[in-house]
């Protein structure tokens, strides 16, 4: 998968059946189901391949506990399903995770218990493992560092983990796999439309020397794409891209923040998850094992506006750290936090919800007059369904013939398959049960042995990029190779995930990369320098105690 190759068949003239715009969780799951069904697709994305919301989820592949309370049992039903058919699909990114909700009345026991019951029921034969209730003494030992007091034991049940942003990678890989041309740091900057008003096709801009933070290399202006028809997936940002077909479109969505802090491994030494079922503000929180650190979120905060780097707010900070100290027997603190992020959710939009954490986490699809497909609420979980049905539409609309009475992507093999130790999702009931990670932090599968001969035929490469992370730099040289990563952040943010897991050692590493970045691609010493200067500038932002960095309510 390589860039500068995509871009050229991207520019070649040629008209596909199908453009997806947006390069994260949707826009990549509807650009593999159109590739695997035999029509010609292309995505574009505007940034990096799971830049925004899509790289800064809570890592978990789950029904959704807290829905069935709320009496969504559709959703908790499909996606469920798609939990399933995602552990089976690519083993390598995703693991089954035991979880411990704490009980501190029996009460709790009985009433969780009976609720995961059904959430068990649900998943069928896609079941991860039974949900029981344990003694105090088992919620201890799963979880040594609850808050003891007052504990009265637990429910333990079972959900899936994941790696989002190395999943997107893999989406993008397979689809190309699949015919797809993919496209990151690519921009739609309008529509063009046939004599009736319909769109067949859109004005798209590389903005490669934009997104490399120097004036390097070349932009290469304005082209055209035709398409029979477009696929609007951009997450929080569908209004502006439906505004770019109908300047008059009311807003469809409603933006909502939710943010993490990562913490050292010893605050949940265990390999078990912490879910805490209701919290002030009446949502979920968790504090997940990953990557041999501990994410512990979210919160629910309306925003006012989309960006590209949200930045949590002090009363979050503030939220996020208390709760983790009504649990956790030891309370962490800020020096602790290795680092903070924040992702927007996009929530459509209903007549009475009041809260954003009352509002749907279900998808909505929309078509516009001139035929601009939009899709978009949803979540991870289900991101091969909501792919699987904007392509049914797209087809209809475009008169694309179907050529498979199921989906294609239903057992299909993502990009570095390899089989876990498990045979199937419902034999892996150990507590923490998964693959384990292949290099720096694991999700290559099939690929990790390519990079393991990378470092040995070059031993220059053989080395860790910084000693707080055990990234190899051949990692770095096969991203830029075959994964399109073009700057530092793609490789550090997205392709590792060093800034998420300790933010400032991650700037300690920037200069490093840049260095191999800069041989691979061709880029000079001011780029590099660029680089290394806007890395520190965003990664600033995701230091917990840097007061620089941190947004302001209200």
């Amino acid at each position: 998968m390589q860039r500068d190759a995509m871009l050229e068949r991207l520019r070649a003239g040629d008209a596909f059946d199908v453009l997806v715009v947006g390069g994260g969780a949707t826009g990549l799951g509807a650009a593999l189901e159109a590739a695997a069904r035999g029509h010609r697709v292309a995505l574009i994305e505007r940034d990096d391949f799971a830049k925004g919301t899509s790289s800064r989820s809570t890592k978990l592949v789950h029904g959704g506990v807290r829905y069935l309370k709320q009496g969504n049992v559709a959703l908790v039903r499909t996606a469920l399903r798609e939990r399933g058919r995602l552990l089976r699909n690519a083993p390598h990114l995703t693991r089954n995770l035991a979880f411990v909700i704490p009980n501190y009345s029996y009460w709790d026991g009985f009433f969780y218990g009976t609720g995961l019951t059904l959430y068990d029921w649900l998943a069928g034969k896609l079941s991860l493992g039974a949900s029981h209730r344990v003694n105090r003494a088992e919620a201890l030992r799963l979880l040594p560092t609850v808050a003891p007091a007052g504990l009265v034991g637990g429910v333990l049940y079972h959900d899936g983990q994941f790696d989002d942003a190395r999943l997107a990678i893999a989406l993008a890989q397979t689809a190309a796999e699949q015919g797809a041309v993919v496209v990151n740091y690519c921009t739609c900057t309008g529509f063009i439309k046939n004599e009736t008003g319909r769109i067949v096709g859109a004005r798209v801009r590389n903005d490669e020397a934009a997104a490399s933070g120097s004036g390097a290399g070349e932009r290469g202006g304005e082209f055209t794409v035709r398409a029979k028809v477009v696929i609007n997936a951009t997450g929080v940002f569908v209004d502006e891209l439906r505004r770019l077909d109908d300047t008059q479109v009311g807003p469809l969505l409603t933006v909502s923040q939710g943010i993490h802090v990562v913490l050292p491994k010893r605050f949940l030494p265990g390999a078990a998850a912490l879910m805490v079922p209701k919290t002030a503000d009446g949502r979920v929180l968790f504090a997940v094992p990953w990557h041999d650190c501990v994410v512990v979120g979210t919160t629910d905060t309306p925003v006012a506006q989309a960006s590209t780097e949200p930045r949590a707010l002090d009363e979050e900070r503030a939220f996020v750290m208390s709760h983790a100290g009504k649990y956790l027997a030891e309370a962490p603190t800020p020096g602790d936090v290795l680092s903070v992020y924040a992702g927007l959710r996009p929530l459509v939009r209903t007549g009475g919800a009041g809260r954003t954490a009352s509002l749907s986490r279900d998808h909505t699809l929309v078509v516009s007059a001139g035929g601009l497909v939009t899709i978009t609420g949803g979540k991870w979980t289900t991101y091969r369904q909501m792919g699987e049905e904007v392509i049914d539409r797209a087809e209809a609309l475009a008169g694309l013939s179907r050529r498979t009475s199921e989906s294609p992507t239903v057992a299909l093999r993502l990009h570095g398959w390899q089989a876990a130790a498990m045979d199937s999702p419902a034999e892996a009931t150990a507590v923490g049960a998964g693959p384990a990670d292949e290099l720096g932090f694991g999700g290559y599968g099939a690929d990790a042995a390519a990079i393991r001969a990378l470092a040995a035929q070059h031993p220059e490469l053989a080395g860790v990029l910084h000693p707080q992370f055990s990234i190899l730099r051949a990692e770095v040289i096969w991203q830029a190779r075959h994964e399109m990563a073009r700057t530092v952040e793609d490789v550090l943010a997205r392709r590792t995930r060093a800034l998420l897991l300790n933010a400032r050692a991650s700037i300690e590493a920037a200069p490093a990369v840049a260095r191999l970045l800069a041989g691979e691609l061709g880029r000079d010493e001011p780029w590099q320098r660029a680089q290394v200067e806007a890395y520190t500038q965003l990664a600033r932002g995701y230091v917990f105690s840097d007061p620089a960095s941190r947004g302001k309510s209200g």
